[in-house]
């Protein structure tokens, strides 16, 4: 099956759900800066993540983004670069009060 690569991000208001929604992200992607997140999905997984955030955020308040960068198949090397501070993977716990 066919995966898709994604960036996501997302606004959420409250801080309890911040946490609630980081914590999906984490399971189903990789954490690139504090609200922004690097998937590779099948349409299945994608479908599955997204019921996921919705039954986790007040429509009304919070936005999720789901950017698609195409097939993950022919995305080639991921390049990051960085204007001001480097770019350094996120690999510890994020905690948000």
């Amino acid at each position: 099956m066919s995966r898709t690569n994604y960036i996501v991000t997302y606004d959420i208001a409250n801080a309890k759900r911040l946490r609630k929604v980081f914590k999906a992200c984490k399971e189903y992607c990789m954490h690139l800066q504090l609200s922004v997140f690097e998937c590779d999905l099948t349409p299945a997984e994608k479908i599955d993540f997204e019921s996921r955030l919705r039954g986790l955020i007040d429509r009304e308040e919070d936005q999720i983004l789901f950017i698609a960068l195409g097939p993950s198949e022919s995305r080639g090397e991921r390049v990051i670069t960085a204007l001001g501070q480097s770019y350094v993977k996120i690999d510890p716990p994020c905690y948000v009060a």
